[in-house]
């Protein structure tokens, strides 16, 4: 899943969190000042996105015009020269 649109960094707009979706089905979630508060994998089927962190908990998503819905959270995509 090397090159999938979806991957790189989704950012809810007040960045209080945000989402690095890594190209090994792997995600690293910060929020606030907490980095890596929630790690774990995911599997995206279309434009629904699965997420297992890894404690066991399960969430979902889905990608709708270029947007994250995720647990009533909106995200979006930050450009990938600006997450560095």
């Amino acid at each position: 899943m090397t090159t999938h649109p979806y991957l790189g960094m989704w950012v809810t707009g007040d960045g209080h969190v945000r989402h690095q979706l890594l190209p090994n089905g792997r995600y690293d979630e910060a929020r606030g000042n907490r980095e890596s508060a929630y790690r774990g994998r995911y599997v995206i089927e279309g434009n629904h996105i699965e997420y297992v962190d890894d404690t066991g908990f399960t969430a979902d998503g889905d990608f709708i015009d270029g947007v994250l819905h995720h647990g009533g959270m909106v995200l979006r995509r930050v450009a990938p020269a600006a997450t560095r």
